[in-house]
């Protein structure tokens, strides 16, 4: 008996659509990963991007548990010494929500040239509107 091993080519790609209003961030992040590393599916190759699309609107009105909004920070280094840049959760929130999103689901994927091309899939925005109407996405329910 042969093992089926697929190939790049092969691949289906779907388009799904997430409305994150009133989602906690965590486990959107979590779901969203699993389906742009494609391991809902029965061909998942740990070597091959095999995942799908990936749309998410209402990113601003995202929920987060405990006091995460007044005292979560992301971190960033210039590459100078002392140019350590700290910027806070609620900021971030006001200015850009859809950098929080992109944010937890990046550290979710792999961290290498893979992660980053998987990473491409994901398209967030902070309203209700995106310009993905042509690629027919399905609702997906987390």
């Amino acid at each position: 008996m042969k093992t089926y091993v697929v190939r790049g080519g092969d691949v289906e790609r779907k388009w799904f659509l997430v409305d994150a209003e009133g989602k906690i961030l965590g486990r959107l992040a979590t779901r969203v990963a699993h389906i742009l590393r494609g391991k809902h599916k029965p061909i998942y190759s740990p070597h091959l991007d095999v995942g799908d699309h990936v749309v998410i609107i209402n990113a601003d009105k995202i929920r987060l548990t405990g006091r995460k909004v007044n005292q979560k920070e992301y971190y960033r280094h210039t590459g100078y010494p002392g140019g350590l840049k700290v910027t806070y959760l609620s900021k971030l929130l006001a200015e850009k929500p859809e950098r929080v999103v992109e944010r937890a689901i990046r550290g979710m994927l792999p961290h290498n040239r893979l992660g980053r091309k998987m990473f491409k899939k994901l398209k967030v925005y902070a309203g209700a509107e995106h310009p993905h109407l042509a690629q027919r996405p399905e609702p997906l329910d987390l």
